[in-house]
């Protein structure tokens, strides 16, 4: 009997999911709640989203050019300085002798060359003996040059304006050619350097507009253009490299920095959807598009670009489809839907756009 009484409870526990299974099959369950979006197409905004790193308009490091001893340091770190502003006086005490030694040998050769002249008018004296005073007076000029020359750069001066990096030396220190002084850095417009696919380069143009954001101030997008493009493609990466100019007046970017470059490219019609709406199973997408009757059907698409909320459709459905939008994890292919709210269907192309490609 006992036997017999768990065989009919078997027998009557698979009737049971036998029945539920075709009820199921058949729609017979209530329907799912869903919302549903009418495509329609809409403008979508591409871009060119890559990474660049920002650099100064005109940066230098200042050296030594010559062997010897700092006598004065006119300058702080971090100073913003006017082009020509001396910066570092190098002891010269032994070129100074030598300049006012030149200077006297000059002024002595200029007087014998013009007493000379003279007498040479009045043919006093032998030509030839005049060009070799010429030759002796144009000499000591040339000494006397470039004894200047070399007292010059005993005195270090700013080459243009910008803003002075951290001193590294100080009163007494001894420098030699190449020995860093400081940085100079022209802030007032920064350039940033970023690689572009070359299949992008026909939508590519200078004068441009681009926009950057970095970490350091996020919160805030800088503006500017592309001021120059490289005219070689990396042959390894297959790449270009876009020089992009942005106003910083107040200096806030530094170079160095790492910021998120995006080019707007000139936008276009295209078919989206939301985001959510989209169903991914492996490398496959789908939609549940609506039929007459209320029953969904599970079509597969294919996508083009993504941005933030958004999806482009290329192929597989059509202007006019009906899909569902929220709602979809409770659905497969045949079940019968119903509208969540009694309000028209909106047109999927409602997302709010975002920059990105």
């Amino acid at each position: 009997m006992r036997l017999q009484g768990i065989m009919l409870a078997s027998a009557m526990a698979m009737l049971l999911a036998a029945c539920g299974a075709s009820e199921q099959k058949g729609g017979g369950g209530p329907p799912a709640v869903v919302t549903t979006s009418v495509l329609q197409p809409s403008q979508w905004q591409d871009s060119i989203d890559a990474l660049g790193t920002a650099r100064a308009r005109e940066s230098i490091t200042i050296t030594a050019k010559v062997s010897e001893t700092v006598e004065q340091v006119k300058f702080d770190s971090g100073e913003m300085v006017r082009a020509g502003q001396p910066l570092v006086v190098l002891s010269g005490k032994a070129q100074r002798a030598e300049l006012a030694e030149a200077q006297a040998q000059y002024a002595e050769a200029q007087r014998l060359f013009e007493r000379q002249q003279d007498l040479a008018k009045r043919q006093l004296i032998a030509a030839s003996q005049f060009d070799m005073q010429r030759a002796a007076r144009d000499a000591s000029k040339a000494r006397l040059d470039q004894m200047r020359a070399q007292l010059s750069d005993h005195a270090i001066v700013a080459p243009f304006a910008g803003t002075l990096g951290l001193r590294q030396v100080s009163p007494g220190s001894l420098v030699t050619p190449g020995t860093v002084i400081t940085t100079l850095d022209d802030l007032s417009t920064m350039e940033l350097d970023f690689s572009v696919p070359e299949r992008f380069l026909p939508a590519l143009t200078v004068g441009q507009d681009i926009s950057a954001r970095t970490d350091a101030y996020a919160d805030e997008t800088f503006s500017g253009r592309i001021g120059s493009l490289d005219p070689r493609i990396d042959p390894v990466s297959r790449a270009i490299t876009v020089r992009a100019e942005i106003a910083n007046p107040d200096g806030r970017l530094r170079p160095g920095m790492l910021l998120r470059v995006s080019v707007a490219l000139p936008g276009r019609t295209a078919l989206q959807v939301p985001e959510i709406a989209l169903q991914q199973v492996g490398q496959q997408a789908f939609l549940f598009v609506v039929g007459a009757d209320n029953k969904v059907e599970q079509v597969a698409v294919r996508i083009g670009q993504r941005k933030p909320g958004a999806v482009e459709i290329l192929e597989g459905v059509k202007a006019g489809d009906r899909i569902v939008v929220e709602g979809t994890v409770k659905l497969r292919g045949g079940s019968q839907i119903e509208e969540a709210k009694a309000e028209d269907a909106k047109p999927a192309a409602d997302a709010k756009p975002a920059a990105g490609a």
